[in-house]
């Protein structure tokens, strides 16, 4: 498994050396293979006798931290749904993007975005996961604003990192306070010790951090605002993004959590609410739309709801059921972004108001779109996936295992209510989307292009996925025991017992409101026109957009105040601020912890070359900082350096004497270099009180560095590590200097490292020389 999830981050870095090539092959065929291969690898797992795998690699023992990779019913499910969808993506995308693109980004951004899905839903470690949420966060940030040179797509990339990353530190927030309670890093292990969380004080904190990440991921109401302004990536993303893999992760997330959380009362409320009224809302507001993938957006949304709401009702069909069509979901909504990237692709034009009679011109990609939206309707044809998880919906919403008091006992009655109200409204824009487009009067003169069937390429995809639509509502069967199954009891965390999916059960409740559902939504998609004014009313002038600008603005605007109050260009005021703010910050701390300690009973004897050697150091720093001439406050600050060396061979450290020295004579040599070639200093002439004030910090954060030196030494919490280097220095090292031995062997990362940074900044410093302006005169 963990090859599985390394394997799209490896290819990403290889693509940016293939798509050098593009103009002889597509560097999409090589991305195709990766999905191709993952998702061969993993249906193999597909079968009534599956069971549970788990990997475990080392990664951070020393906190106990290790990356476990756990493949189950649920996570099986997703991960077939992103090497799956994936694959057809990205082929889908060699004959949607011009070659003309930046493909090399395109396809690094969705190769990380789609090892991070991967790692989120395999991980069994929170940490692990909540890396690779943000790494989701990240790469749809740039997938999204992928056409950075339109202001649409760079503020819908922006729009949607900072929901849904304020989403996932709540996520951290939560994952945090379950390992602590815990004591634990595993997911599964966390799931065991259940009670011990839904008895915490912390639990009211935990569930609600839990869900805020959940609910933001997968735009519950009223975080649901950043996917519609997404719709302005590529449709490929689209297709990907917001149908089958990222918003779904915040419905996995509070799947995988379920066994855990769905015993509370207020899981039941909460999440039931938010996913009834995301489904309410998303459908309604979904009529309104004219843009193609803004009317599939707002139903992504709505479809998100009705599964959330599912797994907030949290009983056995409802499960199923969700699980159920997050499947079907992934089928016909992934199909129907293809749909309308088709449109564009061959009309010029997503804008619905200037299409219409397009059956004619694309008859295989209009039979591919009434296949999906009328599933997605959830239309009761046997033949359409849609109908199936649509009815398990209705069904769940009339049993449930809720306390029958309170505001759960009146949610009980209400649910089945505002369910059939929210199908209405999917009835409506799913006709409005087939009818809208693909039948009335033809209106070619409006087109920016003469629209014609697009090429056999972009077909293959939804051609795929209607067939998986069609094959599932023909025969279920094939992907019940076998499959959703194994994912509904995960979610459960209990054995199911199988459940028949049937077209026909009689004329049962769920099938009179599925009924109803038609009926009245026909009415509406017939009327749309007559009774749409509605929308100026409710929502009317009120939008949670303007409030999201509103803060965003509002943000930006008081920051930028704050930030010009102390950025005024003054490196003095810049070097004050930081440390007057260690200075307070640390005294603070420590003296409020007790951190300052002083221990002098086991220091050696202090005597008059010592005093006289001290002495001489602290002239030496005073007459550094009060000298007008740079050479000699370098040759001046060199009697601090070289009075420390004659400490250390006062002390009897011959060893760092040495290095001292060393250090000392090469530092002081480079300085005199550098600045022999520097202008003379001329110091400015500062109003008193800003001397006073350099002279309380500079006073202020000496008086702390030496009590943290001195507490340091005084607190002794953990046996030294000295005796092991005197032991072991030259035996382990080869070398008497014990302090050469210890830079270079013991702590030979840490000095490589430092040598890096060193070259690093001398490269930086270099370039800035080389592009340095010429003067005029020159």
């Amino acid at each position: 498994m963990l090859v599985a999830v390394l394997l799209p981050f490896i290819l990403a870095v290889f693509i940016p050396f293939l798509s050098r090539w593009k103009e002889k092959l597509h560097p999409g065929f090589f991305v195709t293979l990766v999905p191709v291969v993952i998702f061969i690898y993993f249906v193999r797992h597909i079968g009534s006798g599956f069971e549970p795998v788990v990997q475990e690699y080392s990664w951070i023992p020393s906190l106990g931290i290790n990356m476990v990779f756990h493949l189950d019913g649920l996570s099986l499910l997703f991960v077939l749904l992103i090497s799956g969808i994936g694959a057809l993506v990205a082929f889908y995308s060699i004959y949607y993007l011009h070659k003309s693109e930046q493909l090399g980004h395109f396809y690094v951004y969705f190769l990380i975005f789609m090892g991070s899905m991967l790692g989120v839903v395999l991980s069994d470690n929170v940490f692990a996961l909540y890396s690779f949420w943000e790494f989701t966060s990240l790469s749809s940030f740039l997938l999204i604003g992928f056409w950075n040179y339109k202001q649409e797509s760079r503020y819908g990339a922006l729009k949607s990192m900072l929901i849904t990353v304020f989403g996932g530190l709540s996520l951290l927030g939560a994952l945090i306070f379950m390992s602590e309670l815990t004591n634990t890093t595993s997911i599964r292990a966390m799931i065991d010790q259940q009670q011990l969380v839904l008895n915490s004080e912390y639990f009211p904190l935990i569930l609600s951090l839990l869900l805020l990440g959940a609910f933001t991921k997968s735009a519950q109401f009223p975080f649901h605002i950043w996917l519609p302004d997404a719709m302005e990536a590529p449709t490929p993303v689209s297709a990907y993004l917001h149908s089958a893999t990222m918003v779904k992760a915040g419905i996995y997330l509070v799947a995988r959590y379920s066994p855990m959380l769905s015993s509370s009362e207020w899981f039941f409320i909460i999440v039931s609410t938010a996913g009834i009224v995301t489904l309410c809302w998303g459908s309604y507001m979904a009529v309104r739309q004219t843009d193609l993938k803004g009317i599939l957006a707002f139903s992504t949304i709505s479809q998100l709801g009705m599964i959330m709401a599912m797994l907030g009702f949290g009983t056995k069909a409802a499960v199923f059921g969700a699980v159920f069509h997050i499947l079907n979901h992934a089928t016909f909504k992934g199909s129907l972004f293809m749909v309308a990237g088709i449109i564009d692709h061959e009309t010029g034009t997503r804008d619905i108001r200037r299409l219409g009679g397009l059956m004619t011109y694309l008859p295989i990609t209009a039979t591919l779109a009434v296949f999906a939206s009328f599933s997605m309707a959830g239309v009761p044809l046997p033949f359409l996936n849609g109908f199936y998880s649509k009815e398990m919906f209705f069904e769940s919403s009339l049993h449930l295992e809720a306390s029958a008091a309170g505001f759960s006992g009146f949610m009980m009655s209400v649910i089945p209510y505002l369910a059939v109200l929210g199908s209405i409204f999917t009835f409506v824009y799913s006709m409005y989307f087939f009818f809208g487009t693909f039948r009335g009067r033809a209106k070619i003169d409006q087109l920016p292009k003469k629209p014609h069937e697009a090429p056999i390429g972009m077909l293959v995809s939804p051609m795929i996925l209607v067939a998986g639509v069609i094959i599932i509502g023909l025969f279920p069967f094939l992907v019940n025991g076998s499959f959703i199954a194994h994912a509904a009891e995960a979610v459960k965390g209990t054995a199911l017992e199988e459940k028949h999916i049937t077209f026909w059960h009689g004329i049962i409740p769920p099938f009179v409101m599925s009924l109803t559902v038609v009926v009245f939504g026909a009415i509406l998609a017939i009327s749309r026109k007559g009774w749409t004014p509605v929308y100026n009313f409710l929502p009317g002038r009120l939008s949670l957009n303007k409030f999201y600008d509103g803060l965003v603005d509002r943000t930006e605007r008081y920051s930028g105040v704050i930030t010009k109050g102390y950025m005024n260009g003054s490196l003095g005021r810049y070097v004050r601020l930081i440390l007057a703010a260690i200075l307070i910050v640390s005294f603070a701390f420590m003296a409020l912890t007790g951190g300052f300690t002083v221990d002098t009973s086991n220091l050696s004897r202090i005597t008059a070359p010592e005093i006289a050697v001290a002495v001489t150091m602290v002239l030496a720093a005073i007459g550094t900082a009060l000298t007008n001439n740079r050479i000699a406050a370098i040759l001046i600050l060199g009697v601090v350096g070289y009075g420390l060396s004659m400490l250390f061979v006062l002390y009897r450290a011959p060893d760092l004497a040495l290095t001292q020295l060393i250090v000392e004579t090469v530092t002081v040599a480079l300085f005199l270099l550098v600045f022999y070639h520097l202008p003379k200093l001329k110091k400015k002439d500062q109003p008193m009180s800003t001397q006073v004030l350099n002279v309380i910090i500079s006073v202020g954060f000496g008086a702390l560095m030496t009590m943290v030196a001195i507490s340091a030494h005084s607190s002794k919490w953990f046996d030294s590590i000295s005796e092991y280097f005197v032991k072991n220095s030259y035996k382990l090292g080869g070398g008497d200097n014990i302090v050469n031995v210890i830079l270079v062997d013991f702590r030979g990362l840490d000095t490589l490292f430092e040598i890096v940074v060193l070259g690093i900044a001398a490269m930086a410093i270099y370039g800035l020389i080389r592009l340095k302006k010429p003067k005029e005169d020159e």
